[in-house]
């Protein structure tokens, strides 16, 4: 893997993009409320928007009701509940009758434990025969790790953390029915010939045990997906484990039904770039891209045959150069304020005393949370310590470390890991800064042993293999639920910062680094996705378009947010307070439900008043009791309304802004369903809700005539403008142009080639505070007149009046006839 501070390999750029790479993506949410055929009624509009590409959700058989498809229970086929293959037959037929190809989302790293747990044939097999089942290699358990059956105590079983108490207090509430075992929904196979015993007797004798589902952090022996007790890993880095699960995909892509995937979670795989080539080999080299989670200036492995990652990169990227630095630096210091009080020195910078960033030190809390004996990462941690003391046991010169010492330099090394995770592979070379600066520069010796061990430097054998696996998987395990589903709901200056891959410490992009970074990209990996809002997303594109407002104004926002509270009367909850308000403004108008349970996650997913686990019942009502008071006070409602009309014009910029950047940039554009539009959603599962594409449609027809005021028309009229200039010419090479004037530093512009040019504005509230655009002036190419896509207005080549250029919208899309 690259360090943040090493220089990434890049490949050379592809001058025009071969065939397969799309033009723009839109993605689609299937589940049982919008199915295939859904989608097949939606693709004349989607046409007309002007993307080349459907991006579907996962596709094959999910949990009954599934909204999202990723808790997979069968490979076998295309999903019933969203109509089949036959109904996916029928979409790729309309698709390709309108221009358009079709993308897969695969989920290769789990599967779900259903329930009924008999929908998961493969598991149900492995839980009925134990280790000599034929699926058994099918499924990352740690057979070890718990005593076996009765009868055969050394080949273990897997723990069943599905009971909701205590064994002794549920065994009324199990029975027997034939050759299966029952406790209320679940249903559970029986081992041959058990079937007759005693119930005690029978439940010793099976190749799973039944357990409370509190031991699951501290017990369970199966890998799961996060700390998500019902998808359980799936080890399809085994070449028969990959034939089956993506048998139906691959022959769906060779009858040209599927052109190309989006690999969901590849950091959970045991060897992500060994899992590409195969898929690769078995395509023929199908656009690929990968939910690779970037952190900081780390950049994805140059040596994945992929197209690049599905976008979260270009969000901070983005989001980055259209939020305010100092505003945001000034806002989490009143932040701080408006929690503890004023604080005597400013919130961004590390604390005299060696303090880091509260961000940072919140993220490395959180990690350390979920490492510790108690974590909720507990049993992947000491699935680790017996493999280094198997490790240990079998070769002396790695012997006497004792349990203790191994877990806590694991903790240490699993909470100072500075991305999601190593991508060391055994007998090969590993460059990871991190681990090998423990391995060179530590005295202790069991962290350099598991720095080792991590890095794959101590030979081959199975067990040492398995723990340089295990640790990467257990790495971006402690990544994801320590920083994004924790860290990130803890420290709340600035919510719209506290996206998948972000940096709240470090807000804002410098322009030149926003450049710097198109020209990566450009060089490296110039058919990776961009993205702005996506099913993960904790907040869509144009409710962080809002919040990146209250940056530039951040001591009149503070005031408002204190006067809020005040109107709302005591409370207890400071920073819940904070979050309610910025919950408000980014999403408003909001019903009191969708309101209520955005905050619950948030306060559960944050694991300090209350949690999924260990719910405080009187915090979450009264937190609910709050919000929900909102909508009765005749004193704070209006002033809300009247929050968000005063934001609206610098938001508008915000949101028109990003748009047409992500549709510019390099790269792939992956457009969320239904952000043509604004779109003011929150965390899942509000995010994931069908959207009416009929209604889009219809608005589709009119969208280019102008109506002041209608932020909805004018973003739909942006994105099919600059969705039909992409497909219809290759943009050009990147080529940052800069303004001169006293507001230059508010006009962010760059060519792609000699005939696009995309202008947009940054920072609308300081640039109309500060006089506007006044002798701003941006230098058009020579080589005749650019007319501007949006308005058809023409310019002249030379220096061109920023305020001219921008009379009408807050962006520009300039284009002009190429040279014959």
């Amino acid at each position: 893997m690259t360090s943040a501070a090493e220089p990434a390999r890049t490949r050379p750029a592809a001058s025009v993009p071969p065939s397969w790479a799309p033009t723009a993506s839109y993605r689609l949410q299937l589940q049982p409320g919008f199915t295939l055929r859904d989608a097949t009624a939606a693709v004349p509009y989607l046409a007309a928007l002007g993307v080349s590409h459907l991006h579907l959700s996962p596709l094959l058989e999910a949990t009954p009701g599934s909204t999202h498809g990723y808790d997979t229970v069968d490979h076998g086929r295309i999903s019933e509940q969203l109509g089949g293959e036959e109904a996916l037959r029928d979409l790729a037929a309309a698709a390709h009758r309108h221009g358009l190809r079709l993308l897969a989302d695969v989920v290769p790293n789990h599967m779900a434990v259903p329930v009924p747990e008999r929908l998961n044939r493969q598991l149900w097999e492995v839980l009925r025969d134990g280790p000599d089942s034929p699926y058994a290699r099918w499924f990352d358990i740690d057979w070890a790790a718990q005593p076996g059956p009765a009868d055969a105590p050394g080949r273990g079983r897997v723990l069943l953390p599905l009971l909701g108490g205590r064994l002794g207090d549920e065994l009324g509430r199990i029975t027997v029915d034939g050759d299966e075992l029952r406790y209320h929904d679940h249903v559970l196979p029986l081992r041959p010939g058990t079937g007759h015993l005693p119930l005690g007797e029978l439940l010793a004798r099976q190749w799973y045990r039944l357990a409370w589902w509190r031991l699951a952090r501290t017990e369970l022996n199966y890998r799961r997906f996060f700390t998500v007790n019902e998808l359980i890993a799936v080890r399809v880095e085994e070449p028969e484990v990959f034939d089956a699960t993506h048998a139906v995909l691959l022959r769906l892509h060779a009858d040209g039904v599927l052109d190309g995937f989006r690999i969901d979670h590849p950091d959970g795989l045991a060897d992500p770039r060994g899992y590409l080539a195969r898929l690769a080999a078995a395509t023929g080299g199908a656009y690929t891209v990968v939910e690779k989670i970037l952190t900081g200036d780390e950049r994805l492995p140059a040596d994945w045959p992929c197209a690049g990652t599905t976008g979260y990169d270009a969000l901070r990227r983005i989001d980055g150069v259209l939020t305010d630095r100092a505003g945001a630096i000034r806002l989490a210091a009143a932040y701080d304020a408006f929690l503890h009080g004023p604080a005597d020195h400013p919130a961004d910078a590390a604390d005299p005393c060696g303090d880091p960033h509260p961000a940072v030190a919140a993220a490395l809390r959180g990690r350390a949370e979920m490492t510790g004996p108690h974590g909720e990462l507990a049993a992947e941690v000491d699935r680790l310590v017996r493999l280094a003391m198997r490790i240990g046991a079998t070769e002396p010169e790695h012997a006497d470390h004792a349990p203790w010492q191994l877990r806590a330099s694991l903790e240490r090394l699993l909470t100072g890991y500075p991305v999601y995770r190593p991508y060391a592979r055994p007998g090969e070379a590993a460059d990871d800064a991190y681990l090998r600066s423990v391995l060179d520069d530590t005295a202790d010796a069991t962290d350099r042993l598991v720095a080792a061990l991590a890095l794959g430097e101590l030979g081959r054998a199975p067990a040492k293999d398995e723990f340089c696996a295990r640790f990467a998987q257990t790495a971006a395990a402690v990544a994801a639920k320590g920083v994004e589903d924790t860290a990130f709901y803890r420290w709340n200056a600035l919510p719209g910062l506290n996206e998948v891959g972000g940096e709240p410490a470090r807000p804002g992009l410098h322009p030149a680094d926003f450049h710097d970074w198109c020209r990566y990209l450009e060089r490296a990996w110039p058919h990776s996705m961009t993205a702005l809002s996506t099913h993960d997303t904790k907040r869509s594109a144009d409710a962080r378009a809002r919040l990146a407002v209250l940056a530039e104004q951040p001591g009149a926002w503070a005031a408002e947010a204190a006067a809020w509270s005040a109107a709302a009367g005591p409370g207890d909850d400071r920073d819940g307070d904070w979050l309610l308000w910025h919950t408000l403004v980014a999403a408003w108008p909001i019903d009191p439900d969708r309101l209520v349970a955005a905050l619950l996650k948030a306060a559960r997913e944050a694991k300090l008043r209350t949690s999924w686990t260990t719910p405080d019942a009187r915090f979450e009502q009264a937190l609910t009791d709050r919000a929900r008071a909102v909508y009765d006070n005749p004193g704070l409602l209006p002033r809300i309304e009247g929050q968000v009309r005063a934001l609206a014009p610098y938001a508008r910029s915000n949101t028109l802004s990003a748009a047409l950047l992500h549709l510019t940039v390099p790269g792939v554009p992956d457009l969320y369903q239904g952000g043509e539009e604004p779109l003011y959603t929150l965390v899942d599962p509000d995010n994931r809700g069908v959207v009416d594409l009929g209604a889009l449609a219809v608005r589709l027809t009119d969208a280019a005539t102008p109506r002041p005021g209608d932020l909805a028309r004018e973003k739909l009229h942006l994105t099919t403008t600059a969705l039909h200039l992409r497909r219809s010419r290759p943009l050009g090479p990147y080529r940052p142009l800069p303004a001169t004037g006293l507001a230059s530093d508010h006009l962010l512009a760059f060519a792609r080639g000699d005939d696009v040019i995309t202008v947009v504005t940054r920072l609308p509230y300081g640039l109309e505070h500060a006089g506007g655009w006044r002798d701003t002036f941006l230098d058009l190419p020579s080589g005749g007149p650019w007319t501007d896509a949006l308005t058809h207005r023409t310019h002249q080549a030379g220096p061109v009046p920023a305020a001219d250029l921008l009379a009408t919208y807050p962006v520009a899309l300039l284009t002009r006839r190429s040279p014959a």
